[in-house]
């Protein structure tokens, strides 16, 4: 038997909104890799640094939270030659988290004075007890 895994994706808040109105995760500007390290069951929750894409204001929030539905990572025409892989994810509905105060709980941000750091490669696994103290705050 499988055990779930839990997963951090790293995205602007846009991205993130539209990635949960299609129901799918897409990680890494669209690569396939990260996405293979997921499973059906596992949990994604995702963090945005910034609230749109190209542009600089900061968001520094957990911004939703989903699991993985089946074993398939597929390609997607996104449009303008762009052909993105996504998985797909059952959202679930929850209210955005400010990460600032979590800070000093989680075990994944290894230096609180650089916590940033921790999210720079857009995709991280993370352990049960994280997952569980951010996903109780997004829930409640």
């Amino acid at each position: 038997m499988q055990l779930n895994r839990y997963w951090i994706g790293v995205a602007s808040r846009d991205h993130v909104m539209n990635a949960v109105q299609g129901g799918f995760a897409q990680l890494c500007h669209g690569k396939q890799e990260p996405l293979k390290k997921m499973s059906n069951g596992d949990w994604i929750i995702y963090y945005s640094p910034k609230v749109k894409f190209k542009e600089s204001a900061p968001c520094q929030r957990f911004t939703d939270i989903g699991r993985v539905m089946d074993d398939v990572v597929f390609q997607f025409d996104a449009g303008n030659n762009f052909f993105p892989f996504r998985r797909n994810i059952d959202f679930i509905s929850c209210n955005e988290t400010p990460i600032q105060p979590l800070i000093p709980q989680l075990s994944f941000i290894k230096w609180a004075k650089y916590w940033g750091y921790s999210f720079r490669f857009g995709h991280l696994e993370i352990s049960e007890k994280d997952f569980k103290l951010i996903a109780e705050r997004m829930i409640n």
